[in-house]
């Protein structure tokens, strides 16, 4: 065994009703808070107006950022972080799904340092404990950023989609409450939940992984396997949506730990050149291309994950043909993007560091490579 380090420092309140608990612990960190949403407030059925509740509850006055979009941009961080400023908010409140928890965590960072945002990236020293403290409740089960220290946002004029990856973002809390996953649409459900499938995969493939992360990872995939179809059937069936929130959550603490690999850093790209394409979509495209390039150079664990989806097929198959029970065996011309845009994604497919981690590490061809083969199918 190689040695490693393991640093988990988020507090993880877990459960079905545990956001009666947001305004409590929100107030052992300050006593007014910016809470940061994206706009469609519906699709949390009451949990918005239980989280306010809980904070008038607890004594902490809020404001409330609802300009979250799905790739959130810089221009988007720096409006909410001038709201943070002006309103003298203490903690950053992130609810909803990963753009929501990304952009409350670097308001937090953009609030209380020079600049922006953008200039406190993984590469940089990072964002200093001045940091607002960091509240994340999630409201969707894939994103894996209640756990995580990372916020990834998009710098428009630059068409490049990057992240803040520090511990000083890490949320103080997680607060996972499933009954908020109660209202997402199959879709969401479908694409939030495949990413949780690919944070857990990636990180138990990583060259950086270790046995507490293999363990949590395979723990969760076999998770996924059995309740996604589940929650795609029946939405309301809260058991198999707790077990979803749960593999989530775990995929946010192996993605901490061990980073993720090669679809992650080209879906990233896809996100930053192609927004109207979700995270989820993106990676959905590149797995079959991503899993048979990758299968000899990692083939017992690709043969351990492939038997928990079906053990009679070959492991690229048994991916492949959980896609498509998910209605997400799909192809980028599918989803607008053309090949030209994929040239300029490949381009940038080294950006990030993330191919590094990779059981085998592409050129920027094989990456253009992969991509055509996931143009259409």
């Amino acid at each position: 065994m190689k040695d490693f380090n393991y640093f988990a420092p988020t507090e993880i309140v877990f459960g079905c009703g545990v956001l009666k608990e947001a305004g409590a612990q929100t107030a052992r960190f300050g006593k007014k808070a910016i809470i940061v949403t994206d706009n469609r407030l519906p699709g949390f059925g009451d949990g918005f107006k239980r989280l306010c509740d809980s904070l008038e509850a607890a004594g902490v006055s809020y404001v409330h950022f609802d300009g979250v979009i799905p790739n959130p941009t810089t221009d988007v961080v720096t409006a909410g972080a001038n709201m943070a400023k002006e309103f003298g908010a203490e903690v950053a409140i992130g609810m909803g799904g990963g753009s929501s928890m990304d952009t409350a965590k670097a308001i937090a960072v953009e609030a209380t340092h020079e600049g922006s945002a953008w200039n406190y990236l993984h590469y940089t020293a990072g964002p200093t404990e001045k940091t607002l403290p960091i509240i994340a409740i999630s409201t969707t089960a894939g994103t894996g950023s209640q756990t995580t220290p990372c916020a990834v946002i998009t710098n428009t004029e630059k068409l490049d989609k990057s992240a803040i990856w520090h511990k000083n973002i890490f949320p103080r809390v997680a607060i996972v409450d499933p009954e908020l996953t109660a209202t997402m649409p199959a879709s969401v459900t479908a694409q939030t939940g495949f990413d949780a499938f690919c944070h857990n995969f990636e990180a138990y493939l990583s060259v950086n992984t270790n046995p507490l992360v293999e363990a949590m990872a395979i723990d969760a995939i076999e998770r996924i396997a059995v309740n996604l179809p589940k929650v795609l059937e029946d939405g309301r069936d809260m058991e198999a949506r707790s077990e979803m929130a749960w593999a989530d959550t775990l995929g946010g603490l192996t993605n901490a730990s061990a980073g993720v690999t090669l679809p992650h850093g080209l879906g990233m790209q896809v996100g930053g050149h192609c927004p109207h394409v979700t995270h989820g979509q993106a990676l959905a495209a590149i797995y079959p291309a991503f899993t048979r390039y990758t299968y000899e150079s990692a083939k017992e664990k690709f043969d351990k994950v492939g038997a928990i989806f079906d053990p009679s097929v070959d492991a690229c198959t048994a991916i492949d043909n959980f896609l498509k029970k998910i209605n997400l065996f799909i192809d980028f011309k599918s989803l607008n993007v053309t090949k030209e845009d994929l040239r300029a994604i490949a381009d940038c497919g080294q950006v990030l560091g993330d191919y590094k981690n990779n059981p085998k590490v592409a050129t920027i061809e094989e990456m253009y490579d992969i991509l055509l083969d996931c143009y259409e199918r």
